[in-house]
């Protein structure tokens, strides 16, 4: 008899830490989420609805994308759409849905030492800033926004030399304050920029260039590749940020009175 309470006692254990984990999710997702504050808004919502508990892991959108690939998180949310789908095309993630969009914009010190202040076209602004006197602040952590940044170079042909262009490797965050004590420039996200405005000081300088466009979607680790993963979660999730309820959350996020994020899920 006391053999037969310890086994059912063992069992009770057992499915008590199976139904735990099974109210658990692991998300990668980019710095621009989770210093603008929009995680922390949205996911408590979302945790007290289906007693979920979310658990954030803020990186770059490659660092993110590759936690994914390797099965270390169950759904990413990042923000670089041709990586996105070179991860779905080879399988890597499933049910990949659109979220939401905002913009990249440029940003640097009031003095405009390249001259580029209230430019709409980006790549004329990357081209003086690759001759002109002021440094640019690279994310360079393979994130969205780095990914973004190096695309314009690649097509303007040119950058920065030598101790002009700093490659970060660091979050937009820091990037914004580093830009801010060098008085340089940098290529940041507008939520992130809004965030940081007030700390930094420094003045968007371009801005309203359709190749500048910022769209954000939601990817779940395909359950094929690696069974473990809490699939089911991933889709709880998916369907909930999409959902009208998920949308019209991330529209009325305006933190100081500002939209930071536009819903586009269809």
């Amino acid at each position: 008899m006391k053999r037969r309470s310890l086994f059912l006692l063992a069992a009770a254990i057992a499915l008590a830490g199976s139904a735990s984990a099974q109210q658990t999710l692991r998300m990668s997702t980019t710095t621009s989420t989770e210093n603008s504050g929009l995680l922390a808004y949205l996911l408590p919502i979302y945790e007290a609805k289906t007693g979920t508990k979310v658990q954030v892991i803020s990186v770059g959108t490659g660092k993110a994308l590759e936690l994914a690939k390797n099965g270390d998180v169950d759904v990413t949310l990042v923000h670089a759409r041709a990586a996105e789908d070179k991860f779905v095309a080879e399988g890597w993630g499933v049910d990949r849905r659109d979220v939401m969009y905002n913009d990249f914009i440029v940003v640097g010190p009031v003095s405009d030492p390249d001259r580029i202040k209230g430019g709409k076209d980006v790549l004329a602004a990357f081209r003086k800033m690759a001759a002109g006197p002021a440094r640019f602040i690279s994310r360079g952590d393979n994130s969205g926004t780095d990914i973004m940044e190096k695309a314009y170079w690649k097509q303007v042909g040119a950058q920065p030399v030598g101790a002009r262009y700093v490659s970060a490797g660091l979050g937009m965050g820091e990037v914004l304050t580093m830009a801010a004590e060098l008085q340089a420039y940098t290529l940041t996200d507008r939520a992130t920029y809004g965030v940081y405005q007030a700390k930094t000081g420094l003045a968007i300088m371009v801005e309203g260039d359709p190749k500048m466009f910022n769209p954000y979607g939601i990817i779940a680790v395909n359950p094929a590749r690696h069974p473990g993963i809490n699939y089911k979660g991933a889709k709880q999730l998916i369907e909930w940020i999409t959902s009208p309820e998920g949308q019209a959350r991330i529209a009325a996020f305006k933190p100081a009175g500002q939209q930071l994020f536009y819903p586009s899920a269809k």
